[in-house]
């Protein structure tokens, strides 16, 4: 990244609050524990019925995993919002919109000196744990989407939900059609501002290009703040064939420069 172009800029630098490190941790924790008690009390199958009397074609069941398991972790949101014992300070729960970023928005309630209330925008990733390299890479987010979005926000909370799950058949002894089952085994949820500089990658494809996790399985954090993860992106486009000139073009697009 050359001094005379990019760093000779003014850019707008969004300055986070000074609780957002503990604003995320609060709810990557909180996702995590709703989660993990959905998995203990043995919330986590999803039953697919067909009438396919040799079961759900295994070999090509991730094509069809991730709106799937996208609904599942919605509805257990929605059951501990609903759960008039809720102990996770859930306050609202909305599945994001066809063109949002996030596939679920979470709202908490959390004491804080400006306002009460903490926003995290879940998008959710499903993998299969029986089919190698499965959602190995996926594609995150748009490159000035989410670029534009810290600038916007400077605590904007974009959380990961990794979510694993395994797929097997078996047959309903009444009516003795196969019944596909759907089981989540494992998950993690990551602030993506916060994944190390090595488990980002940009892809060029796609419009802006596509903000990419190298392997979401095995992947490290590191804390850093809402301006230094936007120089992050920005140095990793620029370092692509799309180079500097087209990202001074987006910068001006999209209002980044002062």
């Amino acid at each position: 990244m050359s001094a005379n172009t990019y760093e000779s800029l003014n850019l707008k630098e969004p300055k986070q609050s000074k609780d957002y490190v503990e604003c995320s941790e609060f709810i990557v924790s909180t996702i995590e524990a709703i989660m993990t008690e959905a998995m203990e009390e043995a919330r986590n199958k999803i039953i697919i019925n067909t009438n396919l009397k040799l079961g759900i074609p295994m070999e090509n069941v991730n094509k069809v995993a991730g709106p799937f398991v996208e609904a599942w972790a919605l509805q257990v949101f929605t059951e501990s919002l609903e759960d008039e014992n809720n102990t996770y300070d859930l306050i609202n729960v909305e599945a994001g919109e066809r063109l949002n970023m996030a596939d679920i928005i979470l709202q908490f309630k959390k004491s804080r000196k400006r306002n009460s209330v903490v926003v995290g925008n879940v998008d959710v990733k499903a993998t299969s744990k029986d089919i190698s390299n499965s959602g190995k890479s996926p594609n995150i987010t748009s490159f000035a989407r989410i670029r534009s979005a810290y600038v916007e926000d400077p605590d904007y909370i974009f959380i990961v939900l990794s979510i694993k799950h395994r797929v097997f058949s078996t047959r309903d002894s009444d009516t003795k059609m196969m019944m596909g089952i759907m089981e989540v085994v494992d998950f993690k949820a990551y602030d993506l501002k916060y994944l190390s500089d090595s488990d980002i990658s940009y892809n060029p494809a796609l419009g802006t290009g596509q903000i990419q996790i190298r392997d979401i399985h095995y992947v490290t954090t590191c804390q850093r703040s809402t301006w230094e993860f936007c120089t992050l992106l920005d140095r990793k486009f620029i370092a692509s064939k799309k180079g500097f000139k087209q990202w001074l073009e987006y910068a001006a697009t999209y209002g980044w420069i002062k």
